[in-house]
């Protein structure tokens, strides 16, 4: 699946009362992006917000990012690495594009991320963080928006402490972020982990691992399944009767792509993350009010790291002019991060993933009748990932 944004689109949107000539001349700076995400099968929500997002960016400001008409090319990698990986090469060969921004899952990102650096075009995650990129094979050409992928489990991992549990059980899909989640969240519980379950990415039936957690003498869970995973998994622990018997605590698990799926299933639990949609800053307020009208759905943090993407690009735009020749001075310009993020502080570590509050989140039903992540309290402040010390750039 491949959609553009074209050039003649942009520059009308841009304003056609500049006249033939001022339209020609922003014809002819026109940037190109290309964003790699999942757009099929179950996870397809979660990259449909990261598409909503930035592209709500833009149209934002009349089909522009620092004041350069943008060609926006989606191109979908079917959740399969060789797939992303063509893609990319596309972007990069065919298209000619200056900046790729993707993708949703690590797995991806790990495919595309070699030809992308070396090829000098600015790689932007606005989901996937995986530390295998933010210590030793940290890059001068990639940038994250989200968030080092231990950072929210280690976060989880400090609530649970602070709460109170004692024996927590963890479950994630066997892959880089889950990977990656498991060691955070045993880096910062105090408590005891009665067992660590790996389930195949796109795990649909949970009911072996729901028997196993019942007899586990757990008084809580921890897990990261994003996506249909996690809408299936949610269901069948409260189809299961657990809720009633231990706290379910997670990661992307319960967020506003999953909420829609499993409602009242959900509601009370809890998550750990560096945004909410009810978040009080004036940015946030105004993003989650344009996306809703715009799209219809609540926002969820994808979407919401998405727009602060399409921001961070637009502030390095803007800072050199839409000139892109000079890479060190892109690369300085996206390095300050000089833009009013919907999280409120945010800034860029050495190893170029983000230094961001963290908070305990709630899934509530709210007046409206829809379902979200709420805000309950600041767990951690300016957090730093554990792997940057190892980055030399």
């Amino acid at each position: 699946m491949t959609s553009t944004w074209t050039r003649k689109l942009a520059g009308l949107a841009a304003g056609v009362a500049f006249g033939a000539l001022a339209t020609s001349q922003a014809f002819a700076e026109d940037i190109k992006i290309g964003m790699v995400v999942t757009l099929s099968g179950p996870p397809a929500a979660l990259g449909q917000q990261l598409v909503d997002g930035f592209q709500l960016a833009l149209e934002q400001n009349g089909g522009q990012l620092g004041g350069q008409s943008v060609d926006l090319i989606v191109e979908d990698d079917e959740l399969k690495p060789d797939v992303a990986l063509l893609k990319a090469k596309a972007l990069i060969e065919r298209d000619d594009v200056d900046f790729v921004v993707g993708t949703v899952f690590s797995n991806m990102l790990q495919a595309i991320f070699k030809p992308v650096v070396q090829s000098e075009t600015f790689l932007i995650s606005p989901n996937a963080g995986p530390s295998t990129f933010a210590g030793r094979n940290c890059n001068p050409y990639f940038f994250v928006t989200s968030y080092q992928n231990n950072q929210p489990a280690e976060v989880s991992g400090m609530i649970a402490s602070e709460e109170g549990f004692e024996n927590v059980f963890t479950m994630v899909p066997n892959y880089q972020a889950g990977r990656d989640n498991i060691e955070g969240f045993k880096k910062t519980f105090k408590g005891n982990v009665t067992d660590e379950v790996f389930t195949p990415l796109g795990h649909q039936d949970f009911s072996a691992e729901l028997a196993r957690i019942a007899t586990s003498g757990s008084d809580a869970i921890f897990t990261f399944m994003p996506g249909g995973m996690g809408v299936r998994l949610v269901k069948q622990f409260d189809a299961a009767g657990l809720s009633e018997k231990m706290k379910f605590l997670s990661v992307f698990t319960t967020d506003e792509t999953t909420l829609p799926g499993q409602q009242d299933a959900a509601l009370g639990f809890l998550s750990a993350g560096s945004w909410a949609p009810d978040m009080k800053n004036e940015t946030n307020e105004a993003f989650v009010a344009a996306f809703e009208e715009r799209y219809g759905y609540v926002p969820g943090s994808y979407a919401a790291q998405s727009y602060d993407a399409a921001q961070l690009i637009a502030s390095a735009l803007e800072k050199t002019g839409g000139k892109l020749d000079d890479k060190d001075a892109v690369r300085k310009a996206l390095e300050e991060a000089d833009f009013p993020s919907v999280r409120g502080k945010f800034s860029f570590s050495n190893n170029h993933y983000p230094i961001q509050d963290f908070h305990m989140l709630k899934v509530v039903k709210r007046d409206d009748g829809k379902y979200a992540t709420s805000f309950v309290r600041t767990v951690v402040e300016d957090y730093e990932d554990g792997f940057h010390g190892e980055c030399r750039m």
